[in-house]
């Protein structure tokens, strides 16, 4: 910990976390009423303001931490990149995905529990760290909310605006189906819209987020790759 931040875990209503700081000093203050995975996201966030935000006072609400619909240059998405090389290290995890010999949300869950941290968290590191040719998508009922594809994905592989209902993320989003344990091939066109899509396959994971939201994993064709 960083001998001039202290840390209070305190309810605090509307908000995850805060911090208040001059340039030698910062009071942290975390939302006692989240999830351990939560909490511990939201501190290594917070050091990440303290790192790259030094006497600045932020407030961060559940929107805030862990979003990454930020664009590169926004503050929370700052902290959220610290965080995530914080509390899932590249140098360990990388030889964990080198080990995974397939791409399914139960290798994902067991490394989020073993780092203690949500699975959205441990996804987006294992996309960035691209070993996969992967891409995770985040929906909600009107629109897409963002994604993130693996660096060897082409850049025209680009996920559709809206959920096409014949996806299992649409499925569980709009008809209440179970999370399932496999993951389920389809038509890319179910995913893309770009000319040709329909030739290729893709396998689709998918778990409901809180206030009606969906995360999918997408597992390209070789096609896909640069």
């Amino acid at each position: 910990m960083d001998p001039g931040a202290i840390v209070n875990y305190r309810p605090i209503d509307r908000c995850e976390a805060t911090i208040v700081g001059s340039t030698s000093r910062a009071v942290i203050s975390i939302n006692s009423r989240s999830m351990p995975e939560r909490r511990r996201f939201s501190l290594a966030h917070e050091l990440g303001h303290w790192h790259h935000h030094r006497g600045r006072v932020l407030f961060c609400g559940k929107n805030d931490v862990c979003n990454f619909a930020n664009d590169a240059l926004n503050p929370e998405r700052q902290a959220d990149s610290f965080a995530s090389d914080l509390i899932l290290p590249t140098y360990m995890i990388d030889p964990r995905l080198r080990k995974m010999k397939r791409l399914t949300l139960s290798a994902a869950h067991e490394l989020a529990d073993e780092f203690c941290t949500s699975l959205t968290a441990t996804l987006f590191k294992m996309t960035v760290l691209n070993r996969f040719p992967m891409m995770i998508v985040c929906h909600n009922k009107e629109r897409r909310r963002w994604f993130e594809p693996s660096k060897m994905i082409q850049p025209w592989w680009f996920p559709s605006k809206t959920l096409d209902r014949q996806t299992l993320a649409a499925d569980m989003l709009f008809n209440g189906a179970a999370e399932q344990n496999f993951s389920r091939k389809m038509p890319a066109d179910a995913w893309f819209d770009f000319k040709g899509c329909d030739r290729f396959m893709v396998e689709e994971q998918s778990f409901l987020l809180p206030d009606e939201e969906v995360m999918t994993v997408l597992k390209l064709p070789d096609e896909a790759i640069a």
